[in-house]
């Protein structure tokens, strides 16, 4: 009985050494862990934050570029027939789109689904337009139906909404 007495009154107390250590290098670790994870965190921001802006001012730039008003006077060239132009103007705006699908990464995604639907409502646009004069007629009545509509329209574009909420959403995070 002495001897399980003596062990017993070895155990708890190198239990109690052993748990009071355990716990001090584990809330060290924890910390230490937490740490550097905050530096990551920082690390990244400092490289990402600049990426992101870059990404709001191109796709800014798309939805400028690709305004009916802008894009019109943009693309249409002395002596297209409507036909031409229209294909240009298609042929621009999904140009325009591919070389800025990567910037879907550091924008939002509600910021992204706008732009989307802002180049698809101005594509509509133009093949409505497109449909309400002839084919071969010149260039120039294709542009003026396009600048008519969209002048009657009586609402903001979607491309005036997208920008609108990227301004906002910019706002918010600088």
């Amino acid at each position: 009985m002495d001897i399980v007495f003596e062990i017993i009154k070895i155990v708890i107390p190198g239990s109690l050494v052993f748990l009071a250590a355990f716990f001090t290098i584990k809330g060290f670790l924890e910390n230490d862990q937490n740490r550097r994870l905050m530096e990551l965190r920082q690390s990244n921001q400092s490289t990402i934050t600049p990426l992101k802006l870059q990404a709001y001012e191109r796709i800014v730039i798309f939805l400028e570029r690709t305004n009916p008003n802008m894009l019109v006077v943009r693309v249409n060239k002395q002596g297209f027939t409507s036909q031409q132009l229209h294909m240009e103007l298609i042929k621009t705006i999904k140009s325009e789109y591919e070389h800025n699908l990567s910037q879907q990464i550091y924008i939002s995604h509600n910021a992204w689904e706008l732009v989307k639907n802002a180049k698809e409502e101005v594509t509509k646009l133009i093949n409505i337009s497109a449909t309400k004069v002839a084919q071969d007629s010149q260039g120039n009545e294709l542009a003026m139906m396009i600048l008519n509509i969209t002048a009657n329209l009586g609402k903001k574009l979607p491309s005036d909404v997208a920008l609108e909420y990227i301004k906002k959403e910019v706002g918010q995070i600088f």
